[in-house]
């Protein structure tokens, strides 16, 4: 709500007590409580101005004969409204709206009706704030704007849009506040369409639209947009920098993220818990696990997001010893873990196959901890049980589940039964998931490559058939590696690329080489009916090997590639990227859905436990 009066800056808050204690003690000057009031209301406590008033009132019941102290006394209802319980405020509110109608305020001054308004939107009575802003003679920008603002926190969106499209007058704030509206819906077409008509943007309008789109998960827009926002020199706050920052961190997009980071340090930007963790988080997943530390341990605070960023990031990385050191540090100092920490410290544990420590730190979640399991902590617990071939016993796991275990639970059985070659178990968990999670096609790939390793190829037949006949449509594989401030996305079998020629020359090349090495496409893996030759070019296309040739043709020889997948890599990209790794003297940083594979002199750092 907007002042009325003078614009000095507001009392530091040791002075208004000074200044309560002046006016109770002198005689109740309208102008000087009121003066009190706003001070009190400017320095965001509003329910000290609130018992100024209930302290002086029975005694001067004339403080609230003008419109100036009236619209005080309303603001500070709705500031207190939106601090606290909205019950506390509703009595003295219904008595100050009943004397403004009383006066004719209500009806005659704009002020005291804008603040009605507000003052009910914010206790969360829209029907009544509704009904104050439709009885208003006069309707400015600003009246209108709080409407809005009461709407959009509602969820209101399409009410919102009413108020917007009736407005004569718009200034940024209107226009901010449906951006802003139909972001947090998740509707950012129309953000958009509202971004791309305000003519005069500030940085909470491109913070609104970038936060949009990374919430979105539409990362590459983000980043574009954040490109854009800082050719047209706007300066970010920090809410954009973390939403650029998970936009990185979805895409990989390693420089652009440490440009930011870069940003923060030039322009002595405070790193407060929320952009550390979000630089942590950047750092970890795109692969610089080393600046990722760096961050972490030059934060002066940190909550507990913050150390479960790190441990995650580094269970990720397959450093799982140095990620429960970590966590025994973060006990160390007090620190109470969550269900997000003990996601990592499962993680750790699954990654480096440390099946005595998941057990033991599973039991103190609820033992020590006070921490319930969810289902992803089970999730954990059967991963790192099938994994490290205890698949019977992440079966008797899921069975014994205070719920019922979802689609990510069986198709993680399903994964352990595929490396352990344990078919019964495995077609259990395919007639779950047939009912959880049927056009899922990565279920019946998995399921054929068991049948494949058993020899039961009437088992891989029948798969094939399944997947034509319920129309399973497979999910492409992309692959995204940044160079140039670009971040360049490949899918299996792509032709779109620009460079798109130069880069199959230089796939046919790396696949020469390899062959050379002692590479042998796993044609196994390959489910269409096709020939062995046809298998073997639908191999050699995935997404991760052009993402890797597109790195070879355009990046100086020695430097690290950095790729970024969308799904687990498979088998024969593993194979073939480790031998790139020898081959061409290159080390390769690969994130998969499950967790970061450093490729360095023909060895991998997951040691082939993935």
């Amino acid at each position: 709500m907007r002042a009325r009066g003078g614009g000095a800056a507001a009392p530091r808050p040791e002075h208004l007590a000074a200044h309560a204690r002046l006016v109770k003690s002198a005689d109740a000057d309208p102008f000087v409580v009121s003066t009190v009031m706003r001070a009190y209301l400017r320095s965001s406590l509003p329910l000290q101005a609130l018992l100024v008033l209930r302290g002086l009132l029975p005694r001067a019941p004339r403080l609230l004969a003008n419109s100036f102290s009236l619209s005080l006394a309303l603001q500070a209802c709705a500031a207190s409204a939106a601090l606290a319980s909205s019950a506390a405020t509703r009595p003295l509110g219904a008595s100050l709206h009943a004397r403004a109608v009383r006066s004719g305020f209500a009806a005659a001054d704009l002020f005291v009706r804008t603040a009605l308004v507000e003052m009910y939107a914010k206790s969360g009575r829209a029907e009544l704030a509704r009904a104050a802003f439709d009885e208003a003679p006069r309707r400015d920008v600003f009246l209108c704007n709080v409407m809005l603002a009461a709407y959009v926190a509602r969820g209101e969106v399409a009410e919102a849009r009413r108020v917007f499209d009736g407005m004569r007058d718009r200034d940024l704030v209107s226009w901010n506040t449906m951006i802003h509206g139909y972001a947090v819906r998740g509707d950012v077409g129309m953000a958009r369409e509202i971004f791309d008509a305000t003519s005069d943007r500030d940085a909470f309008s491109w913070s609104s639209m970038i936060s949009a789109y990374a919430k979105g998960r539409r990362s590459k827009e983000a980043l574009e947009l954040w490109k854009v926002m800082r050719a047209a020199c706007v300066a970010p706050d920090c809410i954009t920098m973390v939403s650029v920052l998970s936009a990185c961190s979805d895409m990989g997009a390693l420089t652009i993220g440490a440009e930011v980071h870069q940003f923060v340090e030039s322009h002595r930007v405070e790193v407060d818990m929320k952009l550390g963790t979000a630089l942590v988080d950047m750092y970890a997943k795109c692969g610089d696990i080393e600046n990722s530390l760096k961050v972490f341990r030059a934060m002066p605070v940190m909550d507990v997001l913050t150390w479960s960023s790190m441990i995650i990031g580094l269970a990720n990385h397959g450093l799982g010893h140095d990620a429960l050191s970590l966590f025994s540090e973060m006990i160390s100092q007090g620190l109470q873990p969550n269900e997000i920490t003990f996601v990592g410290v499962l993680m750790a544990c699954t990654h480096v196959g440390l099946v005595s420590d998941g057990k033991k730190y599973f039991s103190s979640m609820t033992d020590v901890h006070g921490v319930v399991p969810r289902v992803e902590h089970y999730g954990c617990m059967v991963d790192l049980l099938g994994r490290a071939g205890h698949v019977e016993e992440a079966m008797q796991l899921i069975r014994s589940m205070p719920f019922e275990p979802d689609a990510i639970i069986w198709r993680t059985l399903l994964g352990a039964c595929r490396i352990h070659k344990n078919v019964e178990i495995a077609e259990e968990a395919m007639a779950k998931l047939k009912v959880l999670d049927p056009l899922a096609d990565g279920h019946y790939v998995l399921l054929s490559n068991i049948y494949a390793q058993a020899n039961s190829w009437e088992g891989v037949a029948e798969m094939r058939k399944t997947i034509k006949r319920e129309n399973i449509q497979r999910v492409p594989g992309r692959s995204s590696i940044e160079w140039e401030n670009t971040v360049h996305e490949f899918v299996s079998g792509d032709r779109s690329h620009p460079r798109i020629e130069e880069i199959y020359k230089m796939l046919e090349k790396m696949i020469g080489r390899l062959t050379q090495a002692g590479y042998r496409p796993m044609t196994s893996l390959v489910l269409q009916d096709i020939d062995e030759q046809s298998k073997k070019r639908a191999l050699a296309e995935h997404s991760e090997k052009l993402a890797i040739a597109f790195g070879l043709l355009t990046t100086p020889p020695g430097s690290t590639l950095r790729i970024t997948k969308n799904l687990r890599a498979c088998e024969d990209c593993h194979s073939a990227i480790k031998l790139i790794s020898l081959v061409y003297g290159r080390k390769l940083i690969v994130r998969d859905r499950n967790r970061f594979h450093h490729f360095s002199e023909g060895q991998c750092s997951c040691k082939d436990y993935w």
